[in-house]
C-alpha cells in the first residue's frame, strides 16, 4: 500500500513540477520575448513620450482633459476618474437615478450640437473606465470649443480631428474612432497652448 502511494507520488510530482516549470516560467518568458521583438512599443504598454523622452502616457488608458482648450474623452467611473488601479465601469443600470442624473449634467454641460444630438460616448462611460477612445462626431462636436479657446480656425480643428480618425480594422472590425490624448498632442505642436 504504502509502495503503491511512493509510486503515484513521484509521477505527481514530477509532473506538476515539470508543468510549474515549462508554464509558469518558460511560457511567459517566451511570450514576452516574442512580444519585446515583434511588438515592442505594445509590449511596453503603448507609452507616449514628449519631444523631451518624458512619459506622458499611454496610447490605451483615457486621461482626464478639463480645460477648453483640449479635447475631452468619456467620462470615466474607474475611482475617482482615470484611475488604472480602479479599473470598472459605474455598474449603474440604465434606470438608475445616480446615472440620469450625471448624464443630464453633462448633457447640459455640453449644451446642443449643431445637429441637436450629443454623441453618447461624450455623457456615458466605457466598461473599463479608461477608454482612450471617442466617435469621430464626438471629436468634431467640440472643435469650435477647442479653436475658441485657442483662438484658431474651427475647420483647422476639425481638420486635425479628421486627419487623426483611426478606421476600423480591415475596414469592419471596430467603429471610427480619435484617439484623445494623440489629438491633443497634435493639437499642441499645430496650435500654440493657450
Amino acid at each position: 500500500m504504502v509502495q503503491d502511494i511512493k509510486s503515484a507520488l513521484r509521477p505527481a510530482l514530477a509532473l506538476t513540477v515539470g508543468f510549474a516549470l515549462l508554464l509558469g516560467l518558460l511560457y511567459p518568458l517566451a511570450m514576452t520575448g516574442i512580444g519585446q521583438v515583434l511588438f515592442p512599443a505594445q509590449a511596453n504598454g503603448s507609452l507616449i513620450r514628449n519631444e523631451n523622452g518624458t512619459v506622458i502616457g499611454s496610447a490605451l488608458i483615457g486621461q482626464n482633459f478639463t480645460s477648453d482648450a483640449y479635447f475631452r474623452g468619456r467620462p470615466s467611473a474607474a475611482g475617482d476618474g482615470y484611475d488604472a488601479m480602479a479599473s470598472s465601469g459605474s455598474n449603474l443600470g440604465p434606470g438608475a437615478k445616480a446615472l440620469t442624473e450625471r448624464v443630464q449634467g453633462d448633457i447640459a454641460t455640453l449644451g446642443t450640437s449643431p445637429e441637436g444630438s450629443i454623441p453618447p460616448d461624450l455623457v456615458t462611460t466605457s466598461a473599463s473606465g479608461l477608454d482612450p477612445h471617442i466617435s469621430p462626431e464626438a471629436a468634431f462636436l467640440q472643435a469650435s470649443r477647442v479653436a475658441a479657446a485657442r483662438g484658431i480656425p474651427a475647420v483647422q480643428v476639425r481638420g486635425l480631428a479628421e486627419a487623426l480618425v483611426e478606421r476600423p480594422l480591415l475596414g469592419f472590425i471596430g467603429e471610427p474612432r480619435v484617439n484623445v490624448l494623440l489629438l491633443n498632442i497634435a493639437l499642441d505642436r499645430t496650435a500654440a497652448r493657450p
